[in-house]
């Protein structure tokens, strides 16, 4: 079978400082990511690009259009692109989606300064596709205070934000993952969607927090799978990730391949939420590459070709794991397998 040349295959930088820092272990600097990205392959395939999360000391979000340039030369002499980025819309540059109106106004202010950073790499050639991720920068138990009325806030500060995104001709991706207040269970996820009413805004699935949503972690009304759920139970799984992604699959315009164990994890200061698992964890309960189809393919079956690169998202692995070269083969090998089995040619 030929080797598709769609969905592009993306590795993340962020997984270097998620979970790092001063409460952990030392963050990972940009030039090691980009130097294990560069140098993973499997079958004469490698990374076709990066997706970034605008956090210092890896990226400045104030670059002047000079250093965006200089950005876009580097990582285009390594043979990859820029997807996706990740707004950095938590305090203390941004605030609360729900939060006051200061709060509000920052986290607005740094999509707005994340679309002018993607559109700057778009025009310099080497983000050709992606959106921007946002999240409601609070948690679920502050959120549950008042459910309606912070979804309503939510939702405005999501409304404002896509409009200033829509300036720079940048969609936005609300990342579905149970640590977010308003976007910790499947259900919670579609009525804040249909509350921000705009095009231009949509969902982004990580495969690693989605399953979670299954179980109803942070919000056990929307349990789709039984609390004693047998994981050898294959067909239940299946109509689980069936009826989840049938009613999100409409918004999704971002992905994420990734492993998971059925349990939580958090590290540093990053709270509690769907383990990242290595992509042959023995204790995975995803099989990547068919549940993955879940996403990536129609309630009929039929590609839907609607996201142009998709990413792998490890994010708290030790140090040690990250450094080893073997760890992104075997990444890289796995999102080989999903395009072979839900990819395209253009």
């Amino acid at each position: 079978m030929a080797e598709h040349t769609f969905p592009k295959l993306h590795n993340a930088t962020w997984p270097g400082f998620v979970g790092k820092g001063e409460d952990s272990e030392p963050i990972i600097p940009l030039d090691d990511l980009l130097k294990m990205t560069v140098n993973a392959e499997v079958d004469g395939v490698k990374f076709d690009g990066i997706d970034i999360g605008l956090f210092d000391p890896h990226f400045n979000i104030d670059a002047t259009d000079d250093e965006l340039k200089q950005l876009a030369d580097r990582v285009g002499e390594l043979g990859l692109n820029i997807g996706s980025l990740v707004a950095p819309i938590w305090p203390p540059t941004g605030g609360s989606a729900m939060g006051s109106k200061d709060d509000r106004k920052n986290f607005v202010e740094m999509v707005r300064k994340s679309a002018r950073f993607g559109q700057k790499l778009t025009e310099y050639g080497v983000r050709p596709y992606g959106v921007i991720r946002v999240d409601s920068a609070t948690d679920p138990i502050t959120w549950e205070k008042d459910p309606v009325g912070n979804t309503k806030l939510i939702a405005q500060t999501f409304r404002e934000a896509c409009d200033v995104a829509a300036d720079y001709g940048e969609e936005l991706a609300a990342e579905g993952e149970i640590c977010w207040g308003g976007m910790q269970s499947w259900k919670t996820m579609i009525d804040t969607l249909e509350a921000v009413d705009r095009s231009n805004m949509g969902f982004q699935a990580d495969m690693a927090h989605t399953l979670l949503y299954l179980l109803g972690y942070n919000h056990p009304e929307d349990r789709i799978l039984p609390e004693d759920f047998d994981w050898d139970d294959k067909e239940a799984l299946d109509e689980g990730m069936r009826k989840m992604t049938n009613a999100l699959r409409p918004w999704m315009n971002d992905f994420h391949v990734a492993q998971n164990d059925g349990t939580v994890f958090g590290s540093g200061a990053h709270d509690k939420t769907g383990r990242h698992c290595l992509a042959n964890d023995p204790q995975g309960r995803l099989d990547i590459p068919h549940h993955a189809g879940f996403w990536l393919r129609d309630e009929d079956g039929n590609l839907t070709k609607r996201v142009k690169h998709i990413c792998w998202d490890g994010c708290m692995f030790p140090n040690e794991v990250m450094y080893k070269q073997e760890t992104w083969n075997n990444i890289l090998g796995k999102m080989v397998e999903v395009r072979q089995a839900h990819g395209w040619s253009e």
